[in-house]
């Protein structure tokens, strides 16, 4: 279950503890929203692109979408979403379970200047029902990635 190699992966940190599961689904922005009790914006949803022939994560603030010319602009190619199945065999972790931790390797991960407004944001932990609070600092540090870019619209 991914949900156990994101709680193995964040021992590194002793965060593993701070996984937040709930009785409830949380796989989307408005679901999680409701399951942790913050703005839909606070969700830092994760979302998976195909980039050549490899996946990349782009973590992104729940109001946000993704603007296709600074897409395009950023990675030379037009944006195009994994599929379910290509999600859980390029990333390792299933759609509304998706996040920045414990991935497969190769897969670059990417923070987007959305989240950068918030002193903490609640990205999921490997499934349906999870999630973790962190701040930006512990977001780059788990997630491994000092990526930040601007590609998304609609937050600001």
């Amino acid at each position: 279950m991914a949900i156990e190699v994101v709680r193995e992966y964040l021992k590194k940190w002793d965060a593993d503890k701070r996984i937040i599961e709930f009785d409830t689904s949380s796989a989307t922005v408005e679901l999680a929203a409701l399951a942790v009790g913050c703005e839909p914006a606070r969700i830092a949803k994760t979302l998976s692109f195909l980039v050549e022939d490899h996946a990349i994560l782009i973590v992104a603030a729940g109001d946000a979408k993704v603007d296709n010319p600074k897409y395009k602009a950023q990675f030379h190619t037009k944006a195009k979403m994994l599929s379910p199945d290509q999600v859980t065999e390029m990333i390792g972790h299933a759609v509304g379970g998706v996040c920045p931790f414990g991935v497969k390797p190769g897969v670059e991960i990417y923070l987007d200047e959305s989240l950068r407004r918030f002193d903490t944001v609640f990205p999921a932990a490997g499934s349906s029902n999870s999630a973790i609070e962190l701040s930006m600092e512990e977001l780059e540090r788990f997630s491994g990635s000092t990526n930040w870019i601007d590609v998304c619209k609609g937050w600001s």
